[in-house]
């Protein structure tokens, strides 16, 4: 059956869906996502279409080059400078 001559996609019960995994399967591959359940739906689709619908992750690298904060003056400190207090530590006078 060719994607314009398909019927309508239905929903399995989770029974039928148990029984029928190799059916659903290969009616996923030729008619398209099949779903499974009725109060709570999945749907099966073939990797092809999944992979498809899925934007590529970048390296997280080139993400936070691409989204950093721009025309923001961030002020680094020295390392030369001395320590400076850190709060809610313990102090050792007292």
């Amino acid at each position: 059956m060719t994607a314009k001559h398909a019927k309508p996609n239905r929903t399995w019960t989770v029974a039928q869906a148990k029984a029928r995994l190799s059916e659903i399967l290969r009616l996923a591959a030729v008619e398209g996502p099949q779903h499974i359940g009725k109060r709570n739906t999945f749907v099966v689709v073939p990797e092809r279409l999944w992979q498809q619908q899925s934007s590529p992750r970048k390296p997280l690298g080139q993400w936070l080059v691409e989204n950093m904060p721009r025309g923001i003056e961030l002020e680094i400190p020295s390392r030369r400078e001395p320590e400076r207090e850190i709060p809610f530590s313990p102090r050792e006078d007292g």
